[in-house]
């Protein structure tokens, strides 16, 4: 027979344990914060059936693939990489190839042929391609930065506003041309590569950088501009963690704010500058400006949303 003492201590036994398996049992909440690289290049090796351009020059001796990225991205706690195909050729068949394989990792800003007006057709059903989120497109030699005053590239933007299609631009000295594309057209999202600097520095960095961060600050004021923060590791003349390029790094977050900011590391470009997990801990933990909610935006939540990347 059951005494009541008996009773009651089994009844306290059980209730604990039921408490205990339901603590366990219960989601823990999710403190991990999503970092998305907003600039990798993957290419693979030149080959008849994946060839380059030529004359064209990687930013690596060897590919930089799929297989290469993966482990890296794993290693400093990358979740997702938005890939940005090369200049080697105009394919992107290798970036939806990774998408393909690895859709919760992988998104793309395709290539597109602006020097053809016919590429308008593309557009409406661009982003139906699994994986692509828009386009990336680059104004970085004589010919190309032509094409933003001789009215080659005119044709783009009305059709790429149209079909919602998000636009990266390369376009080093020539980012106030944008001011008057971001005004005609403000429902097409338009995101400045590199802090609109070169990728690395040059002989006139001194002058050139101030110059730059200054032209892509002015664009702040259209609510349709954001900027990727990637121009950092490449330009600093310093080591880790590049105190040099701070204050640039500052003012640009000052002017746009945490959720038009986008954390990048164009790694290919930069490659024996830092770590990859170095080139995250650059933000996360040097850069005292940034709060946490910061660091969330910033990190990937920003660039999830600017490319509505689900």
């Amino acid at each position: 027979m059951t005494t009541r003492r008996k009773f009651i201590g089994t009844t306290l036994v059980a209730g604990a344990a039921l408490a205990t398996s339901a603590q366990q049992a219960r989601p823990q909440p999710a403190s991990k914060r999503t970092i998305v690289d907003a600039q990798v290049h993957f290419w693979k090796a030149n080959s008849p059936d994946w060839a380059w351009d030529p004359g064209a020059r990687p930013q690596l001796p060897e590919p930089f693939t799929i297989e290469r990225a993966l482990p890296m991205m794993d290693e400093a706690g990358v979740d997702r990489v938005v890939i940005v195909p090369p200049g080697l050729n105009d394919r992107n068949d290798y970036a939806l190839e990774a998408a393909k394989r690895y859709p919760n990792r992988f998104g793309i800003m395709g290539r597109i042929l602006l020097q053809d007006p016919k590429s308008a057709a593309l557009l409406p059903t661009w982003k139906q391609q699994p994986g692509m989120l828009g386009v990336r497109v680059t104004f970085n030699t004589p010919q190309t930065r032509a094409w933003l005053s001789d009215g080659t590239a005119e044709w783009f933007w009305p059709p790429a506003e149209k079909a919602g299609v998000a636009v990266m631009f390369l376009a080093v000295g020539e980012v106030p041309r944008f001011a008057r594309i971001a005004e005609r057209h403000p429902q097409l999202t338009l995101i400045i590569d590199h802090m609109g600097l070169n990728s690395s520095s040059r002989t006139n960095r001194i002058t050139e950088i101030p110059a730059a961060i200054d032209q892509a600050i002015a664009l702040a004021k259209y609510p349709n501009v954001s900027v990727k923060l990637s121009g950092a590791v490449g330009n600093s003349l310093e080591p880790y963690p590049f105190r040099d390029m701070t204050v640039y790094l500052q003012r640009l977050f000052d002017a746009y704010g945490p959720q038009r900011c986008h954390w990048g590391t164009d790694i290919t470009n930069s490659f024996a500058n830092a770590s990859y997990r170095q080139r995250v801990t650059h933000f996360t933990e040097e850069l005292s400006f940034l709060s946490e909610s910061d660091k969330d935006w910033v990190m990937g939540r920003a660039i999830l949303a600017r490319l509505k990347w689900a």
